[in-house]
């Protein structure tokens, strides 16, 4: 399939790179422009332009995809499939409708539970068992699209943020892999979300940085 793919972040990466492993012809790239990072403030490209470049895939980095020039610019890659991951963007009706297949996300956590911006942190907040990666369609509604695949993970006693991230990060490229094959043998099933299950994961606050000495050491922890 002919895929343009959307992301930004190291949690992208490793889907990324396998579709560039792939029989799949990623054809473009769209990620966050680049943005000033460390104590020199220098412009620094994102994890997944960096990889994208790598490979000669051409790249684009629109501070929206509202333009029509941007819309235009994107149709004209006759796209059977958009892949998004972490690309920290809203996408307009009319991008969703732009590839043949339309478009599909790979989501930090088992849906419906913690639709939003920060699923790893708010599961191990909230002393979840497990959790997972959802693939789902894209919908305009926040993470509301219907379920293609999910991956479970058990969450171990030791695990942080970033050890989630990083095993997420994997399987979200392993579940994408999964229903491409699916789609392509025409034998996916969509899952719409049971909306009285949902939760959200709000983006974290400065506030919640703070640690309170008061608290048991396993939520410390």
């Amino acid at each position: 399939m002919k895929i343009i793919f959307a992301g930004t972040p190291d949690f992208a990466v490793p889907s990324l790179q396998m579709l560039l492993a792939s029989k799949h012809n990623v054809c473009a790239v769209y990620t966050q422009p680049d943005r000033p990072a460390g104590r020199g403030r220098h412009k620094h490209a994102s994890p997944v332009k960096e990889l994208a470049l790598k490979h000669a895939i051409p790249v684009f980095q629109p501070l929206s995809l509202k333009a029509d020039e941007d819309l235009q610019q994107l149709l004209s890659f006759n796209a059977d499939l958009m892949v998004v991951v972490a690309y920290g963007m809203i996408l307009t009706q009319a991008v969703l409708d732009a590839p043949k297949l339309g478009c599909i996300n790979v989501h930090g956590s088992l849906l419906p539970r913690w639709r939003g911006a920060a699923p790893i942190q708010r599961a191990l907040m909230a002393g979840d068992e497990k959790t997972g990666v959802t693939i789902m369609q894209i919908v305009r509604k926040l993470d509301a699209g219907s379920m293609l695949h999910k991956e479970e993970y058990v969450i171990g006693a030791n695990d942080t943020a970033n050890d989630l991230h990083d095993k997420l990060a994997e399987l979200g490229a392993i579940g994408l892999s999964k229903v491409l094959t699916q789609m392509e043998a025409g034998a996916l099933h969509a899952e719409p979300q049971d909306e009285s299950l949902v939760t959200y994961a709000e983006k974290l606050t400065k506030s919640e940085a703070i640690i309170d000495w008061m608290q048991p050491a396993s939520t410390i922890a």
